[in-house]
């Protein structure tokens, strides 16, 4: 659709007026009632975020040379996200604008490395489980890859044993989630790492959701496996900032164990008129902003600060189990950290998923099996009673045969 220019310029607080007005019918995530796309840490975490965002909006991370600060801020949010997640000393890796290109960096590292190191005669492949993100398929899909996905176990999680024998001499990544978006489960790396080390393959784990939540949550005391390059099969890792690391958007991190492994990520083009040019990501210009909130936010919340924000999540979440099960529902699996989905055995979900939509939630849902979904954030813990009471209420208007309740969605 083509649209004019405006031939003179509209003064800030009436354009600012319109801004507001338009994101009226937006989401209400202020309120806690989205449970998908936005992390709501607090105001006091809004404000270290836009604040250290505008301070560097302007400066381009494509030159170190040039800006520095952003070198040095970039080195260190990597640094503390390889000490999290058990990197060996030697680990390297990059802030990326988001998972999707966090993974998109690490096959196209995996597919050259192989090509490198391997006789690869056919189209290469990625075994994954059915549960991986969809990231997946579009990396595949632009890099001419193959992506077989393999049902996942009765457990939800990925089945190791059924991915080992989808796994060919054309194999060039093997990948886990920890955890997967559908079920917010933490798929059995260590087995995944054992298969990896014995067919020689490169595992990559998938933690954009989890990374910089569940190694909090072990800390809080709860029960995480291990997951991370504590295991000898890992060769590369995705972190999302921007979710559970409360950062700016956009903002993520490709982890690898080796500088060797790196290597193969990084694009460096010297045949033309402009000079050398290096990008160790897909992108060219990489805003300034997103790398310095995600610095300042670390330095900000701190260890003791990401372990009382995630206490609130795992309360939330827990309270909303706690809750469900009451109402009759089905818990998938056994989740840890901020994502749940659950079932009902008898009631049509997608239906009461639009009785909550009537009310003003934007949450999200799995199709396979039907679900409810939620993907928490620490705000949560302040509205998991009225989520419960409205749950409740939509719960019974679809059993009452309400005729809105059950008209067909869109995720019908």
């Amino acid at each position: 659709m083509l649209k004019n220019m405006p031939d003179t310029g509209t003064d800030w607080d009436s354009l600012r007026a319109e801004m507001i007005t338009r994101g009226g019918n937006d989401a209400k995530w202020r309120e806690g009632k989205t449970a998908v796309y936005v992390f709501n840490a607090g105001e006091d975490v809004s404000r270290v975020q836009k604040e250290a965002y505008t301070m560097y909006m302007s400066e381009n991370g494509l030159g170190p040379l040039a800006f520095p600060s952003l070198k040095q801020m970039e080195d260190e949010v990597v640094g503390m996200g390889l000490n999290l997640l058990h990197a060996p000393e030697h680990a390297v890796g990059n802030i990326t604008s988001g998972g999707t290109d966090s993974i998109n960096m690490a096959v196209k590292a995996s597919r050259d490395y192989a090509v490198a190191t391997r006789d690869v005669a056919g189209t290469p492949n990625i075994v994954a489980p059915y549960s991986a993100h969809p990231a997946f398929d579009k990396a595949a899909m632009m890099m001419s890859l193959e992506l077989r996905r393999v049902p996942v176990a009765d457990n939800l999680l990925a089945d190791v044993t059924a991915m080992s024998a989808a796994c060919d001499d054309n194999t060039i990544m093997l990948v886990g989630s920890a955890p997967s978006f559908p079920y917010g489960l933490i798929d059995p790396i260590t087995k995944l790492g054992e298969l990896a080390e014995e067919k020689n393959l490169w595992l990559h784990v998938d933690a954009c959701v989890g990374g910089y939540i569940a190694p909090f949550v072990r800390m809080n005391g709860g029960d995480i496996p291990p997951f991370d390059f504590e295991i000898a099969g890992v060769r590369s890792m995705s972190a999302d900032l921007h979710k559970y690391g409360y950062c700016a958007k956009g903002a993520s991190t490709v982890l690898f164990s080796d500088e060797s492994l790196r290597q193969h990520m990084i694009f460096d083009c010297a045949d033309w008129p402009g000079g050398r040019m290096v990008t160790p990501t897909l992108a060219g210009t990489r805003p300034g902003g997103a790398i310095s909130a995600a610095w300042a936010v670390m330095n900000y919340l701190g260890v003791e600060g990401y372990r009382a924000k995630h206490k609130l999540v795992t309360n939330a979440r827990e309270a909303i189990e706690r809750g469900v099960i009451q109402l009759g529902f089905h818990i998938l699996g056994e989740p840890q950290l901020g994502i749940v989905a659950f079932s009902h055995p008898t009631e049509n979900v997608f239906a009461i998923y639009k009785q909550m939509y009537n009310r003003g939630w934007f949450t999200s849902l799995t199709t396979v099996p039907k679900a409810l979904h939620l993907m928490l954030s620490p705000f949560h813990a302040e509205v998991t009673g009225t989520y419960l009471n409205d749950l409740k209420d939509s719960l019974k208007a679809v059993q009452s045969g309400d005729k809105d309740a059950v008209t067909e969605s869109r995720y019908s």
